[in-house]
């Protein structure tokens, strides 16, 4: 079973650890020109009908709120080479799934939906429902899990190897 620490790390490849620290690095360095065209729109005249003076406190909004998302992430990110514990899924690994019911398996890996770019397969959060109940599982085991609509749902892992990039 992983350690508490590592259940509330997002582990993230190197590529897109770099790829949200630059990221972050130009969202900060726009904050200035952010606040410069908040004042320009602002001496534009009447608040109330200014749209554009409106439109850039809205973009100020996103911006700060993407900061603080990237700032915790980062700052949570476990970051490099994927776990080497074959056939136990976690963070980091690509798995193999088949729900009950179902014919067909799903592949995923269990990461940081920022890796989705990067992955090449579909990416489900650690901290979600089925990434949870996942996590700590050995192939062959069916866990339960809940989904956000009160379902409840099996799963067996049939396999979990390390991401490789």
């Amino acid at each position: 079973m992983p350690s508490t620490d590592d259940a509330a790390a997002t582990w993230l490849t190197q590529e897109a650890y770099d790829r949200l620290s630059k990221e972050l690095e130009e969202l900060i360095a726009n904050r200035p020109a952010m606040a410069k065209e908040i004042n320009d729109r602002r001496e534009e005249g009447d608040l109330k009908e200014n749209g554009g003076y409106h439109a850039a406190r809205e973009e100020q909004g996103k911006q700060e709120g993407r900061i603080v998302q990237l700032q915790a992430l980062l700052r949570a990110a476990k970051v490099g080479e994927p776990p080497v514990s074959d056939g136990v899924a976690g963070p980091g690994m690509i798995v193999t799934v088949r729900f009950d019911g179902d014919d067909e398996d799903e592949r995923f890996l269990i990461g940081s939906r920022e890796e989705a770019e990067t992955a090449g397969v579909e990416v489900y959060s650690g901290a979600s429902p089925l990434g949870k109940a996942l996590t700590g599982a050995r192939e062959g085991d069916t866990v339960e899990y809940e989904t956000p609509n009160g379902k409840t749902m099996k799963v067996t892992l049939v396999t979990a190897k390390p991401f490789s990039g």
